[in-house]
């Protein structure tokens, strides 16, 4: 997760973020353009993770417990339940 944020920090999955599949399901979801699906996998576009609208389509996109949306300033995280 980016240490530098300012309102809202996005946390992937070791165990997924090189499935190139998936970063394009993330990067298609996106409104905001947060993702980038690349020949390793998921990559956060940092200069736009503060422009998170709190759709979570990125969180149902992916398996469950595997994309985290944090938001920075009341500690509360989204995410769906793992299975």
């Amino acid at each position: 997760m980016r240490d530098d944020a300012t309102f809202i920090g996005i946390e992937i999955d070791d165990a997924i973020a090189a499935d190139v599949e998936l970063a394009r399901k993330l990067e298609e979801a996106c409104p905001v353009d947060i993702f980038a699906a690349t020949d390793a996998g998921v990559e956060i576009v940092g200069a736009n993770v503060d422009e998170c609208i709190l759709c979570a389509l990125c969180i149902d996109a992916a398996p469950p417990g595997s994309v985290q949306v944090h938001k920075l300033y009341s500690g509360e995280v989204l995410e769906s339940a793992a299975t």
